[in-house]
């Protein structure tokens, strides 16, 4: 389930985070990079648990718990701290599988990683190349969103980036360990809960929406694991 989350931040938001992120310093990506990663990893990031990471990350993930699709999508129990990449000069990021389990920074929790997700930073019109794509039984879907979108995916995903060959790609990503870590589950949670929201906004009959937001929630208990 490939989900677009659109409008995550405002461009007051965007603008202020890219003119930090320009006049920041970048470290070497593979720095966390896996074993399988880091031979095919060529970009800089943010160093993790910087001033300027933990400072973006915050403003990242308040914005998501405020975004009602994002919450219906992902079914959050836990969201691993927002991260910052760069690409130009042709950088790029082959296949690989993102690591099934991470340890949170500063903890000694660990974080399933049942979703991965890649916030677009900069325009698209301000770059060439660097398309995420996501590889699936339907074959390999390409994304490039405006900036300020989200696009959130399953984290067993074969998937890579494509070169940058022109200006630079700014971007934020994460991962997310689900309430519900069946896909196909979070898929049909999803569908009813859209389908609720849909018909409340069509005035449709108060007591059907209500026996369907019952199955939802019901469902919602029987799958749920915080």
């Amino acid at each position: 389930m490939i989900v677009q989350i659109p409008d995550v931040l405002s461009a007051e938001q965007l603008h202020a985070a890219r003119a930090k992120l320009f006049a920041a310093d970048w470290i070497d990506g593979r720095a966390t990079a896996g074993h399988q990663g880091a031979r095919v990893k060529h970009n800089r990031q943010l160093a993790e648990g910087s001033t300027l990471a933990r400072e973006l990350g915050d403003m990242v993930l308040a914005a998501l718990e405020r975004h009602p699709l994002f919450i219906s999508a992902a079914l959050p129990a836990c969201v691993y701290p927002p991260m910052f990449n760069r690409y130009e000069g042709g950088e790029a990021f082959g296949n690989h599988v993102d690591n099934a389990v991470r340890l949170l920074p500063g903890s000694a929790q660990r974080l399933r990683t049942d979703l991965s997700a890649t916030l677009f930073l900069a325009d698209p019109s301000h770059y060439d190349g660097g398309e995420l794509l996501i590889d699936d039984t339907y074959g390999a879907h390409a994304v490039k969103l405006p900036a300020g979108h989200l696009v959130l995916y399953p984290a067993s995903s074969l998937h890579r980036v494509e070169p940058v060959t022109r200006g630079v790609r700014l971007g934020c990503f994460f991962w997310v360990q689900s309430m519900v870590r069946d896909v196909a589950q979070r898929s049909l949670l999803l569908d009813l809960d859209t389908s609720i929201q849909r018909l409340a906004q069509t005035g449709a009959d108060e007591a059907v929406r209500l026996q369907l937001t019952g199955c939802y929630h019901n469902l919602l208990r029987m799958w749920a694991q915080p």
